[in-house]
């Protein structure tokens, strides 16, 4: 009988386990790009947008991108250092858009989400691209 209980277990655990990943971040991490007018994030299970958060911004020296991340997030929608437009997406999602300031000037950025996953975690990550 506890050899049965093994796999069961096991398998119950990578379930739950399994959270929701960003799979495609455009532009792709670490590209240098013209400036781009839009971000796009697809998930491996759509995602309820209205608990998540994303911010794109300039990254600047000092703080590792995991700290700068963090800071992102906290930004209010509408903080000047924001070059994400628009109101926050609402809805069901395995893809979204995010429109961006035109006109970004050279120099990195950071993209950053939180979004909750289907089991209930929030999932947070971060990528950088560059423009030319």
């Amino acid at each position: 009988m506890h050899r049965l209980a093994v796999p069961i277990l096991l398998t119950t655990l990578s379930s739950a386990l399994a959270h929701t990943q960003v799979t495609v971040v455009m532009p792709k991490p670490a590209a240098t790009v013209a400036a781009p007018r839009t971000i796009q994030l697809r998930f491996s299970e759509p995602v309820n947008l209205r608990f998540s958060t994303f911010r794109v911004v300039p990254l600047v020296d000092g703080p590792s991108t995991d700290t700068a991340a963090l800071k992102a997030l906290a930004l209010k929608a509408g903080d000047p250092r924001l070059m994400n437009l628009g109101p926050q997406p609402s809805g069901m999602a395995a893809q979204l858009s995010l429109r961006l300031k035109p006109g970004l000037t050279p120099g990195a950025y950071l993209i950053a989400w939180s979004v909750l996953s289907e089991d209930g975690h929030p999932v947070r990550g971060h990528s950088l691209f560059r423009v030319k």
